[in-house]
């Protein structure tokens, strides 16, 4: 694609960036052939093709975005499965992240919206505001008909119920046999709070089988949510905080990796290194680059590094994979999950058009609810024709968004596999 931006515009980062992905665009159009939206939709501004164009007329001419452009962008799932059928290489993520990063600086939203926007940026990311949150909500539940239909929405996928943690809190995890690793742990944010047995999970598995975990208090939200909401300035304060509190540890022990069980925050965990890479401050940089290197979805490091011991006493599950389109698109994750589910002895069915969103994406079930009830509904669709006995997904906003629309037990990974080599069974699947 040809570009015309000048030299001033130029000398920004984040341009001179943008303008590197909007040339290797040659406007095939296969990116619209996955692309959800446009699947649903069927408008050109609604795939990724037509958003570029967008981008690309609005970056270039310095323009502030319009309703127009902002009502297609907010549509955008990111959930990169334009990313996996591009032939040509095109980062749509950091084309996506720019262009948000623009609508928020440059974009007045009407006074309902920001307001929505700005409470759950908020409160997802800290979990004494969303258990708050969730007390206000389960009081205004009975009188929910009577309002706008985003908060309806969101007052649906508010869990009823919070399990709590059957492990202590602690800095380190140690296992009860020899240390053969090292790892630290990300426990987020939502997550530990509406299904904290998934950092359960992880912590027993992984000290069943000699890894020692550590998880730095001083960390919390990866930062994900601020990030495709636009703001960055909240965004990268999580980020700092984070890449400081873990380097700090990987300078007083050796750490062999830093797991991540919520994959959509481990796309951005890796990406940490790409978004500091022109900051300023060099030994920030360096700090980045080191965080994302060491960063690995716990299936990723299961399958590479550890001989996980089987039980055999749980077979003959028809288990479906959903792979959450932030660890197949965004991490290129998605044959060692299937193939740790594998070993477990048991029938594992990938679900049909499994490179299709399920609508979860972040804040997006509560931001754009219809489409993802409309790509909730396939996603169910296609689920049931595997007839299976329960679903294994590795996103904890996959597994909330699912568990909605279908009567089937849906849970994590990790559980399936804390199970079945002699962990509890999930509490869901009794």
């Amino acid at each position: 694609m040809q570009t015309k931006f000048t030299k001033k515009q130029l000398e920004d980062h984040e341009v001179r960036n943008s303008e590197k992905i909007l040339r290797k665009c040659v406007h095939c159009g296969f990116c619209n052939a996955t692309c959800p939206t446009y699947q649903v939709l069927g408008d050109e501004l609604d795939g990724p093709r037509g958003r570029i164009y967008l981008i690309k007329d609005m970056l270039e001419n310095s323009k502030p975005a319009n309703e127009k452009i902002v009502k297609h962008i907010d549509r955008c799932l990111s959930c990169y499965a334009c990313m996996t059928t591009c032939p040509s290489g095109v980062n749509y993520m950091h084309i996506i992240d720019h262009a948000r990063n623009h609508i928020e600086r440059t974009y007045t939203r009407p006074w309902f919206d920001k307001t929505l926007r700005n409470i759950l940026s908020f409160v997802l990311p800290s979990t004494k505001l969303f258990r708050l949150m969730a007390i206000m909500v389960k009081i205004t539940k009975p009188f929910s008909f009577m309002m706008p239909s985003k908060i309806k929405n969101m007052i649906a996928l508010m869990p009823s119920s919070f399990p709590k943690s059957t492990l202590k809190t602690k800095n380190i995890y140690k296992p009860k046999n020899k240390v053969i690793a090292r790892v630290i742990l990300l426990t987020g944010c939502v997550q530990k709070v509406i299904a904290p047995q998934i950092n359960d999970s992880t912590i027993n598995i992984l000290n069943r089988h000699g890894v020692e975990v550590y998880v730095a208090k001083e960390a919390g939200c990866c930062g994900s949510l601020n990030h495709h909401l636009g703001k960055e300035d909240l965004a990268k304060q999580s980020f700092i905080r984070n890449i400081n509190a873990w380097y700090d540890i990987c300078q007083k022990k050796p750490i062999d990796a830093i797991l991540v069980n919520t994959s959509g925050c481990g796309t951005t965990l890796k990406d940490y290194g790409f978004i500091f890479e022109n900051h300023p401050d060099k030994e920030l940089s360096k700090r980045a680059k080191f965080i994302s290197e060491l960063s690995k979805d716990i299936t990723e490091y299961l399958g590479k590094n550890i001989k996980l011991n089987f039980t055999g006493n749980e077979k003959g599950h028809k288990i479906a994979y959903h792979s959450a389109c932030s660890m197949q698109h965004g991490q290129k994750v998605h044959q060692q999950p299937l193939s740790l589910l594998k070993q477990s002895g048991n029938q594992i069915l990938e679900i049909p058009d499994g490179h299709l969103c399920c609508g979860s994406a972040g804040t997006y079930n509560l931001l754009q609810g219809e489409m993802a009830k409309e790509l909730l509904k396939r996603k169910v669709e296609n689920i049931n024709k595997t007839s299976p006995d329960f679903i294994a997904a590795g996103n904890v906003g996959c597994i909330t968004q699912i568990s909605t629309g279908t009567i089937i037990p849906i849970v994590h990974t990790i559980e399936l596999l804390d199970w079945f080599t002699g962990g509890n069974k999930p509490r869901e699947i009794k």
